[in-house]
């Protein structure tokens, strides 16, 4: 019995049982088409049953050693990556316009090339003479790449056939469009299927392929998330436009850890790797002042140590301001809620401003209490001291829960030079941690020691 089309609207991937002039979904018109069925082909032999069938998990081999991974030679990178290029893997590189991915992709090109990785690299977007002119600007001139001009995905798959590269770059896949789908590049239907062949091509030719994606005005990578789904890992660029500093986080990674980051600043040179992020994010920091905290946070396995700022005012307004950059402005409601109903500090009629220094975006709920102890010493005009750490997690209750890795984050801020740190009871702190720690089971606790209010 042969599938019914579907209709599928190529602004936000929506299906649809029949055509309609609009979508429902997201309110767009003229942007549904028909997506007619694959027809299914022969059968052919794989892994010894019929492709399709089921193969039972003691019949395959497991006496064979995982393939290794590639280095490329820049550490940050392959910090992301889990610990290198796994190969026949398929990996996807989003950020914003000018973030710098071409840049950061080019320069691992040129790494894995250099260390022996049969390497093209493929622009949708530039000219190779554009290419080979930005790979001068880097120092990367003398690089092993293959370059290639093309969009048309039948010609490029056809290229790497020939060649055969260990690694493709594909820059970027909303550039690319299939002559066998009816509608422009760019387009859902075309973004899938450029990114369904490629990654079908990367498995079974055992090439590694990394493709570059462009976000939408929400942040998130364009065209419809099954995109995501495809490929084994999903890594965001990421860096404020105001800022050096870039940070590679990988969302998803089949081979490795997710939520990893890696640290780079911006040069007139390209990226350069930062070793140490916490240094770099405190280096700027000024004498203490009423508002900054440092918080002790850990991104991925790494722990990073930033700079909490908040800044409270008298508001004119009917309805104070709450401004929030690089943290959730959720999460902040909540604790001005819990601060004003648990411990009787009320922040009606005062403007609210917070802000993570250097650029850096914070989402672990571990920086709630340094979130808390920057709102309450803009409020009452109370600097803490110079080596204090916080970390710790606030409950609907008022209560402070105790955070993971706690040990690895007395480690790092001790590195730095800090003494004192204040943290919820209950933490596995470990043995020989050197510090002054202050342990709080409550905000009230927190409060009452630290600002003698409560």
């Amino acid at each position: 019995m042969a599938k019914a089309p579907s209709y599928v609207c190529q602004e936000c991937g929506a299906a649809h049982r029949k055509w309609s002039g609009r979508c429902e979904a997201c309110g767009t018109w003229n942007s549904i088409i028909e997506e007619k069925p694959l027809s299914a082909g022969p059968a052919s032999k794989s892994l010894g049953a019929l492709r399709g069938s089921p193969v039972a998990l003691t019949d395959l081999a497991t006496e064979e050693a995982p393939p290794p991974r590639t280095i490329s030679g820049v550490a940050e990178f392959d910090r992301v990556l889990g610990g290198g290029l796994v190969p026949a893997s398929a990996i996807l590189v989003g950020g914003d316009p000018g973030i710098g991915k071409s840049t950061l992709l080019l320069q691992a090109a040129a790494s894995f090339a250099r260390n022996g990785l049969k390497t093209i690299y493929v622009s949708g977007e530039e000219a190779s003479a554009q290419v080979r002119m930005r790979a001068q600007r880097l120092g990367l001139a003398d690089a092993p790449v293959k370059l290639a001009a093309e969009t048309n995905l039948r010609d490029i798959l056809t290229t790497l056939e020939a060649e055969k590269p260990e690694l493709a770059i594909i820059d970027s896949i909303q550039t690319m469009w299939a002559d066998n789908v009816e509608s422009a590049p760019g387009s859902v239907a075309q973004v899938r299927a450029a990114a369904h062949e490629l990654t079908t091509f990367a498995k079974t030719r055992g090439v590694s392929v990394v493709l570059v994606g462009h976000v939408t005005k929400e942040g998130q990578i364009a065209g419809p998330r099954v995109v995501e789904h495809m490929v084994d890992t999903v890594l965001y660029f990421e860096g404020e436009r105001g800022h050096q500093f870039r940070i590679l986080r990988a969302v998803k990674n089949r081979f490795g850890p997710a939520d990893e980051i890696g640290v780079f600043e911006m040069t007139g040179g390209g990226l350069a790797e930062v070793a140490n992020p916490s240094a770099l994010f405190l280096a700027d920091r000024e004498d203490p002042a009423p508002g900054s905290v440092v918080f002790a946070g850990i991104e991925g396995t790494r722990p990073v140590l930033v700079e909490l700022q908040a800044l409270v005012a008298p508001s004119p307004l009917a309805q104070p301001r709450r401004s929030v950059l690089g943290w959730d402005a959720g999460r902040l409601a909540m604790i001005l809620a819990v601060l004003e109903a648990r411990v009787g500090i009320p922040f009606t009629g005062l403007d609210v401003y917070l802000n993570v220094a250097g650029g850096m975006r914070v989402s672990e709920p571990a920086a709630d209490l340094a979130v808390a102890a920057a709102l309450l010493s803009a409020r009452e005009d109370a600097a803490l001291p110079r080596d204090t750490v916080v970390f710790g997690e606030i409950s609907l209750s008022g209560a402070l829960r105790p955070v993971t890795q706690a040990e690895n984050r007395l480690k790092e801020a001790q590195k730095l030079g800090f003494t004192t740190a204040i943290a919820p009871a209950g933490s596995k702190f470990g043995q020989g941690s050197g510090m002054t720690l202050k342990t709080m089971a409550d905000l009230v606790t927190f409060v009452g020691d630290t600002f003698g209010a409560g």
